[in-house]
């Protein structure tokens, strides 16, 4: 029988090098679809004047910010099978 994921199989404890790469992609993740949502957000402030652009712009944000959460989502559900798998 194979050892529950993220727990070593000779200590029993917790495996922290394992969970410190599984925490990586998922923080690049986080990290890009988050960092591109306020980059649009802060250009929505810095273009302020045009209310036509500043609300386009504000969608694209919260589109970008939906999107990031399905494929972050998406990618947790994924690697979690393929770690029960083992």
């Amino acid at each position: 029988m194979s050892s529950p994921p993220f727990i070593d199989p000779e200590s029993g404890e917790l495996d922290v090098r394992q969970i410190r790469a599984e925490a990586g992609p998922l923080a690049g993740l986080i990290v890009l679809f988050g960092g591109t949502a306020l980059l649009l957000f802060l250009i929505t402030l810095l273009v302020g004047g045009s209310t036509l652009l500043t609300g386009f712009l504000t969608v694209v944000s919260q589109f970008v910010l939906a999107v990031g959460t399905g494929i972050t989502l998406m990618y947790v559900v994924a690697r979690g099978i393929q770690l029960s798998d083992r």
